[in-house]
């Protein structure tokens, strides 16, 4: 297309014209022109095409779009988008026809809203204005023009390495991350590995010569997913970055909960591994959330960690997959963390237990308790640890009451006896004396139902004292007049006791039943776990290590009859491994001779009864899977029976045939009586040769898969064509003509053993004669990074997905019983086995994929001779 004039500008930036005679220097503009970037994960999922929709619709809207430079790689539907917009010319570069690059002095010149720039990451031929496009974009951008560009997660340089580990591939080609994380706008274009390898076997990203060699490499579906998932994660990453900077722009402060994660507080001291390795469980289950670990400097109980402990908590954080971070919080550690958590958009906070004892407590609350109390909508895990409250204890009544009913019960004893005393005292001229007693029974009672026993019994003893000092005759001295008033005080003392005691009562048995719930969810998980995993016992053991807080948890066996016996470890979870019962501090016996064992604390009372069953699960675990290793010895031996008698079935037919038909050729010719013309003679001995042939093919198969099994097979590698070698094994196989050779010879030689090879070629075409039903076969080869490839193709009926292990097993065809398949093709079932192990022995490989449009294509991948150094 040739140049129009330009449309009207809707912007008022001034721009300088730019020329060849002055260099494209740019001296002054008004605004940077935007960035948009069209970001893929592999060639050929619609970037540029994304691109050129845009354009149209920005040039619908009067925009003003030219196109710099656009790939089309002969797409017919992308070239079809091109129509309708302005093109500059591209520039030739030094002086080679067909080698030319984006004019970026043409585009200022031409002075667009906006251009379009395909594949930021290409590098421009020598003789060019800059090295890389993406530095003729930044000319473009600083001129105010902006630019709509593509590029895929490949060529991205922090990932390059990544890629190449996944696909083999080396990327010459990369752009710095920062250069497209500068972009105003990035727009990821997403589709499905199926999809995309459904497009490109329709031809609508490759010509047909390359189709079958991008799907088996580059466009494999595994390569596909992890490229998606770079992408998608990458594309993550930024938008948390842009979400952050909003977030401190705008001085937002609450958790938006758009990503799981875990901050972890770290005090250096005994306890912070034990906290780290709980915050990194944590995490995971909950979906690979981020993890970030967080050591807060000077402040009350995360302050002085022993000499050289941050330094190890910092290399622990890294194993376990979590940044670690270091705060300044002064003397406000909660408000630190805290800040710190809000900072990070944290949505789960995990902090160890307080060091502290309970005394300590009572005056200051604590770390942990403020962090619960101000963490809003982040939640807060506490980890125990075998650090937490070392230090004194305040000894106290046992109670089922929960700390804070016990707290407040301590507060109300003494505050409503006096409550009492002054309603009896402000009103003693109205009311009498068993109005008082009741007023104070009901202090009593109501310090019962709130605190139990030990308040109820202060507030009883307190509210006797009260009424006899205050409210009784004589006044204000403890003496007591009359009988009646010290039983007021023992009856108190009494209805204290009974209300207490069936306040605590109750209280207790609300935590049995709790305990009850959780003991019955605990052993339905145990039961799951043991019912419906393939190999229950190793998960069943970790999750009661997980359960009951051990280090180790064992399951062992005596060998013999008697205690001297030595014991054998069944299966172990955690760190200690396995240890004979003695030596372990829990110890649960299932059977005379089965003991599952346990380290790193000792169990209450009601735990190992628990322990006790989860035991009889663990026995019913063992059995099952003895039973079913058994079960699979069984159908292993059931297999090699059934495949001795495959053989001998198969072989002694496959044997008597060619032997029946020489037998009956060489008797016809030996016939003295039989007068036959040369051309019966002829046929005869051609009979004699073809089930000759038939024989050698039949025993040299027996003799290889022999070979093969016991590791005899040593192939002489030498630098071998493809093409030769088909040539080769085509020669004696029945309906060749079928097949047709399209081989490049231009191909680099493979390392191989040419008469295995040969081998190889011809069972796997044999195999495709068999079973395509009549249909053409080709042979292409192609290479790959360091292997040459060849593809036998045919386009048959193929073979279902969920067959193919079976494809290669030996004395095997599939669709049929041995020993004649649906089609009356005879044979042991060796061809595709045998060929299988010589690629492999060779250093190579042998497997199927589906025909693009139909049937199936055997493929064998082997080195290729890399300047005649071999492998």
């Amino acid at each position: 297309m040739g140049f129009g004039p330009a449309p009207a500008r809707g912007r008022s930036t001034a721009h300088l014209r730019c020329s060849t005679a002055t260099k494209g220097r740019i001296d002054a503009v008004s605004r940077r022109g935007e960035l948009r970037i069209y970001l893929g994960a592999a060639p050929g999922v619609g970037k540029t095409y994304a691109m050129l929709a845009e354009a149209r619709r920005r040039q619908e809207r009067g925009t003003d779009v030219v196109v710099g430079i656009v790939e089309t790689h002969d797409r017919a539907k992308t070239a079809a988008l091109l129509e309708g917009l302005e093109i500059i010319p591209r520039r030739p570069v030094g002086g080679h026809p067909g080698l030319d690059e984006l004019d970026v002095d043409a585009v200022l010149a031409r002075d667009p809203q906006v251009v379009l720039v395909d594949e930021l990451a290409h590098t421009n031929a020598p003789g060019s204005r800059n090295r890389k496009r993406w530095q003729d974009v930044e000319a473009l951008l600083y001129a105010g023009i902006d630019v709509l560009s593509t590029v895929n997660v490949q060529h991205l340089e922090s990932l390059n390495d990544v890629v190449e580990r996944i696909t083999g591939v080396h990327q010459q080609e990369t752009v710095p991350d920062e250069v497209v994380r500068r972009a105003e706008q990035i727009e990821l274009i997403d589709i499905t590995p199926e999809a995309l390898r459904r497009r490109m076997a329709h031809g609508n990203v490759y010509g047909a010569e390359k189709v079958d060699a991008a799907l088996a490499n580059y466009f494999q579906p595994s390569n596909l997913t992890a490229l998606r998932e770079l992408a998608l994660l990458w594309v993550a990453d930024e938008v948390d970055v842009a979400l952050q900077r909003y977030r401190s722009e705008k001085k937002i402060s609450d958790t938006w909960e758009t990503r799981e994660r875990v901050v972890v507080a770290l005090t250096g001291d005994k306890e912070s591994e034990t906290v780290l390795r709980r915050a990194a469980r944590i995490a995971k289950r909950a979906g690979a959330a981020d993890l970030l670990a967080v050591h807060v400097l000077r402040g009350d109980g995360l302050a002085g960690p022993p000499v050289g402990a941050v330094s190890r908590l910092r290399t622990l954080a890294e194993d376990v997959g979590a940044s670690f971070h270091t705060v300044v919080g002064g003397e406000d550690v909660p408000a630190a963390l805290l800040d710190f958590a809000r900072g990070a958009n944290a949505t789960q906070l995990v902090i160890g237990t307080s060091r502290r004892s309970r005394l300590a407590r009572v005056f200051v609350e604590g770390i942990g308790a403020r962090v619960v109390r101000e963490s809003g909508t982040i939640d807060v895990h506490m980890v125990t640890h075998h650090q937490a409250g070392r230090g004194l204890r305040l000894p106290v009544l046992h109670s089922g009451l929960p700390a804070i009913r016990k707290g407040l019960g301590w507060a109300l004893a003494p505050a409503l006896p006096l409550a009492a005393t002054g309603l009896g005292i402000a009103l003693r001229s109205t009311i009498g004396m068993s109005t008082d007693i009741v007023l104070y029974f009901l202090a009593t009672v109501v310090v019962a139902m709130v605190g139990g026993l030990g308040p109820a019994v202060v507030a009883a003893v307190a509210g006797g004292l009260l009424l006899n000092f205050f409210l009784t005759p004589p006044l204000y001295s403890f003496t007591i007049a009359q009988g009646e008033n010290l039983l007021a005080i023992a009856a108190m003392v009494v209805v204290a006791v009974l209300v207490a005691l069936v306040v605590d009562r109750a209280a207790r048995r609300a935590q049995q039943a709790a305990r009850a719930r959780a003991e019955g969810a605990l052993l339905a998980s145990f039961a799951r776990t043991v019912l419906t995993r393939s190999d229950p016992l190793p998960r069943l053991l970790e999750k009661v290590r997980e359960a009951f807080g051990l280090r180790s948890v064992s399951l062992l066996e005596r060998t013999g009859g008697s205690a001297a016996d030595e014991w054998t470890c069944v299966t172990s979870s955690g760190s200690m491994g396995c240890m004979a019962p003695e030596d372990a501090d829990v110890d649960v016996e299932i059977e005379d001779d089965l003991h599952l064992v346990g380290t790193g604390r000792s169990l209450a009372a009601a735990d190992r009864r628990l322990l006790e069953v989860v035991g009889g699960q663990a026995l019913l675990a063992l059995r099952s899977q003895r039973a079913a290793a058994e079960a699979d010895a069984s159908r292993a031996r059931a297999h090699a029976t059934e495949t001795r008698s495959a053989l001998l079935s198969t072989v002694g037919h496959d044997l008597r045939s060619p032997l029946t038909s020489i037998k009956a050729a060489a008797g016809s010719l030996r016939d003295p009586n039989l007068q036959l013309p040369a051309s019966d003679r002829q046929e005869l001995t051609a009979t004699i040769e073809e089930s000759a042939d038939r024989l050698t093919a039949l025993v040299d198969n027996l003799l290889d898969s022999a070979r093969l099994a016991s590791g005899t097979l040593t192939p002489l590698l030498a630098p071998t064509g493809y093409g030769e070698v088909a040539g080769r094994a085509l020669v004696g196989l029945p309906d060749a003509e079928k097949v047709t050779v399209d081989i490049d010879e231009s191909l680099p030689d493979v390392v191989a053993d040419a008469g295995l090879l040969e081998r190889v070629v011809a069972n796997v075409v044999d195999n495709a004669l068999r079973y395509a039903a009549d249909a053409p076969i080709v042979l292409r080869a192609s290479a790959h990074a360091d292997r040459v490839e060849l593809r036998i193709v045919d386009s048959g009926p193929g073979v279902p997905r969920t067959e193919r292990d079976a494809l290669f097993a030996p004395f095997l065809r599939l669709g049929a019983a041995l020993p004649s398949d649906r089609d009356g093709a005879t044979g042991v079932g060796l061809g595709l086995s045998v060929a299988r192990g010589l690629t492999e022995a060779m250093g190579g490989t042998l497997t199927a994929e589906d025909t693009p449009g139909g049937g199936l294509t055997v493929v064998v991948a082997l080195p290729a001779w890399q300047n005649g150094a071999g492998r």
